[in-house]
């Protein structure tokens, strides 16, 4: 039986774009009425455009220009070899052109896991290109270092990112039987059913580009080598700012979550109680909702 383009699951009609950054090009897909207020949307590891596919329809519908990027190292969009290329100010860079690419000087920016992490650079390099910031499950820097420093909890939630820094073994363990390993991480990260194999379907036709699995490891090289050179910012937040907070994270303690919404000036938490990591797919209307009142404030 064919498998279904992911376009094709999105309920509103979806356009595809390309923008040139920095010598990398960026896979986005738009939908919803041009003159409305712009959203990017954000993904993280290891997903692509299509993990936001329950929130895409919400947001066109309600009005907003919803812009989708793959990040770089992802599905459709260049991979470099380097590891540099993976640090974060070219990563913000990337958003800053796709904003770039629409006319406008602003956007509201939401962000999950790796995609939450460069919404709050974002914020503090070029606060000027933001108009709301929500991020969802994922701790404000300054929170996540000195939370890995004082809690062995933590520290030990995080020690699969080690693993990540071994050159080549990574990208053949988790690719290996048409990305068994990455789909066995989401399935056991999640609840039963929050990835259909639809999904996973989808999702393997991303990772098995060539040099995509590398260039999604890449993200946490470029942290782990950041991390010896430099201290994440520390000041606080003036963009209006949500975190949203599955409880059920099993890689990153609850406990960061208000911390992180206090790194901002105008910061509101929002915890989902029977939500995983992956909280925008476990608790979509809620998650819809709460965008929504956030952005419409």
């Amino acid at each position: 039986m064919p498998q279904r383009n992911p376009a094709e699951q999105i309920p509103v009609p979806l356009d595809r774009r390309w923008v040139q950054t920095r010598g990398v090009q960026l896979h986005v897909r738009v939908a919803g009425p041009r003159d409305g207020p712009l959203v990017v949307l954000l993904h993280g590891f290891p997903e692509f455009w299509y993990g936001w596919r329950r929130q895409i329809p919400a947001l066109a519908e309600a009005g907003y220009r919803v812009v989708v990027p793959d990040q770089r190292g992802y599905n459709r969009s260049e991979a470099p070899r380097a590891v540099a290329a993976y640090d974060l100010e070219p990563l913000v860079d990337d958003v800053c052109a796709v904003i770039d690419a629409t006319g406008h000087d602003r956007a509201s920016v939401v962000g999950h896991d790796w995609g939450a992490m460069v919404a709050w650079h974002l914020a503090h390099a070029r606060p000027e290109r933001l108009r709301r910031l929500a991020v969802l499950n994922v701790p404000h820097p300054h929170v996540f270092r000195e939370t890995l420093r004082t809690s062995p909890a933590q520290l030990l939630r995080s020690t699969y990112a080690l693993f990540f820094q071994v050159p080549g073994l990574p990208e053949w363990l988790l690719g290996r039987n048409d990305g068994q390993g990455l789909a066995t991480m989401l399935r056991w990260s999640g609840h039963p059913g929050t990835f259909t194999e639809a999904d996973l379907a989808a999702y393997r036709r991303a990772w098995r580009r060539p040099g995509r699995l590398r260039g999604m490891l890449n993200w946490y090289r470029a942290a782990a080598r950041r991390a010896l050179r430099s201290s994440p910012p520390s000041g606080a937040i003036d963009v209006p700012a949500l975190v949203v907070w599955g409880a059920q994270d099993i890689a990153l303690s609850r406990q960061m979550a208000a911390p992180s919404a206090a790194m901002c000036t105008d910061g509101r938490l929002r915890v989902l109680d029977d939500a995983t990591h992956w909280v925008q797919h476990d608790a979509p209307t809620a998650v819809n909702r709460l965008l929504l009142d956030h952005l419409e404030t």
